[in-house]
């Protein structure tokens, strides 16, 4: 097969990328070329920026892919571009979604694919609700679309953690080693679903080219299920250090973090337990093996060796011990 990857430098492409070129399958890569150093060796590099739509149009026009999958499609606009440049050089087109587009509060557990969507809390995954819409209606037997929805994918350098800063994640670790106070919103009680992007690797494979895909929806998740009050514990045990834990309800928090709105009452505060019957059925064997305990050394072992990334965010942590001070004044 000869595939085309719009982006592929993210935390699961790059899984999937490698993965198609040690198989027999021509991987083809269409990205601006800043992330030089994330680009795996065996692909095809065409180089473009996918806004400029003129000059991909250009780009591609003697090419024709069984598949073209955009990892960085997040408006409609977006989808309604790509169905303008790949009608008539592709046989199928997936569409990364996200599994925070089903509908909140979730009413049953565990979740399928055909439970409701539409995220009113969040503006990303109503974006991605929009998309999926758009595509439904324009699929048909000469551009075939499939629907992917990740939940929360990491590699090995991740460090997880529920309230973070985006841009020195050492933070979160810098506040645990010194015995800091670390927020879990709620009771600590929600589960949580997180899948190692090498995991999700195996069951996306089999999508690629599938004619059973075609015009079908798949979540993509492992089964391993934590709370975020165990996901703070796996760090604290390899880091060697006893957890501090202040549980501040969710609604407390946004009073003085309303741009979380969206990543707490959209997604995490609620349950994430999925039902994986359907790509199970597809990729025939696939189960996710890696878990948390698994990764979490070897993320942390990366981030403390590499003095350029213990960096401390300031100003995150003054917010962060703000939010704790205001919550134990009105607790006390």
């Amino acid at each position: 097969m000869k595939i085309l990857f719009i982006g592929g430098t993210g935390e699961i492409s790059t899984a999937v990328s490698k993965l198609i070129i040690s198989s027999n399958d021509k991987l083809y890569l269409l990205n601006r070329g800043n992330k030089n150093h994330l680009l795996p060796k065996g692909a095809e590099y065409l180089i473009g920026d996918i806004n400029n739509e003129k000059a991909i149009k250009q780009l591609i026009k003697d090419l024709y892919f069984d598949v073209v999958v955009n990892w960085i499609a997040y408006t409609v606009e977006d989808v309604k571009r790509d169905y303008r440049l790949f009608n008539g050089h592709t046989k199928q087109y997936i569409f990364i979604s996200s599994a925070s587009v089903y509908t909140k509060p979730i009413v049953k557990y565990p979740i399928r694919e055909d439970h409701p969507i539409g995220n009113e809390y969040w503006e990303y995954s109503e974006h991605k609700h929009q998309c999926e819409r758009y595509l439904n209606r324009i699929n048909s037997k000469n551009f075939n679309v499939t629907i992917i929805r990740p939940s929360h994918t990491y590699n090995n350098e991740k460090i997880m953690t529920i309230i973070k800063s985006e841009t020195a994640p050492y933070t979160i670790i810098d506040r645990l080693i010194n015995g800091k106070k670390i927020i879990i919103p709620g009771d600590g009680t929600s589960l949580w679903t997180i899948t190692y992007n090498e995991d999700f690797a195996e069951a996306f494979v089999k999508v690629l080219g599938n004619k059973e895909t075609y015009g079908e929806t798949y979540h993509i998740t492992s089964d391993f299920v934590y709370t975020w009050e165990r996901i703070n514990e796996i760090l604290c045990e390899n880091l060697n250090v006893v957890p501090n834990i202040i549980h501040i309800p969710t609604d407390f928090i946004l009073k003085y973090a309303p741009s979380l709105t969206g990543d707490l009452m959209g997604d995490k505060m609620w349950s994430a337990v999925f039902d994986n019957t359907k790509i199970k059925g597809l990729a025939k064997g696939f189960k996710a093996k890696t878990t948390y305990e698994m990764i979490a050394p070897i993320a942390l072992e990366k981030l403390l060796k590499n003095s350029n990334k213990k960096t401390i965010d300031t100003a995150f942590n003054k917010w962060y011990d703000n939010i704790i001070s205001e919550y134990q004044k009105l607790t006390n």
